[in-house]
């Protein structure tokens, strides 16, 4: 097991109504940016830092409100990607791709709505080097 890992968010986790319709949208949203569920199981399912499961799979779990998760782009072609991708896969519009430099100068992004009501976004920051794609973080075998 391993783990990549930035600088504040350790996972992000959405409680669902429907896996089903859920795993569809993001399974279409991952593939637009490059990525794939990178673990699942009965009533789950994950990909880097986000974990989305129903209430079912953990007791102790409610339905999540309306979240806003926004997704790193690497250019503006894939966020165009992400957000054709996802409204073919049940997400409503909700920002066509474009830039809002009311953010910032640059910043271009495109929004949807994912079946539990959550604003989903992906966004692309402009041109930048950046030092490495993550921190892999791999559990130490004696612990």
């Amino acid at each position: 097991m391993k783990f990549h890992r930035g600088r504040l968010i350790d996972h992000v986790q959405l409680v669902v109504k429907d896996l089903a319709a859920a795993r569809r949208f993001y399974d279409a949203a991952f593939e637009a940016l490059g990525l794939k569920v990178e673990t699942e199981g009965p009533g789950f399912f994950g990909c880097d830092e986000l974990y989305v499961s129903t209430a079912e799979a953990h007791a102790d779990f409610h339905l999540t409100g309306r979240a806003h998760l926004a997704f790193q782009a690497q250019d503006q072609a894939m966020v165009q990607r992400f957000h054709a991708a996802v409204t073919a896969a049940g997400g409503r519009d909700n920002g066509a791709p474009g830039f809002r430099d009311t953010y910032h100068p640059g910043y271009y992004a495109a929004f949807a709505i994912d079946p539990d009501g959550n604003n989903i976004e992906a966004v692309f920051h402009g041109l930048a080097t950046r030092s490495a794609p993550s921190i892999v973080i791999v559990p130490h075998p004696k612990a």
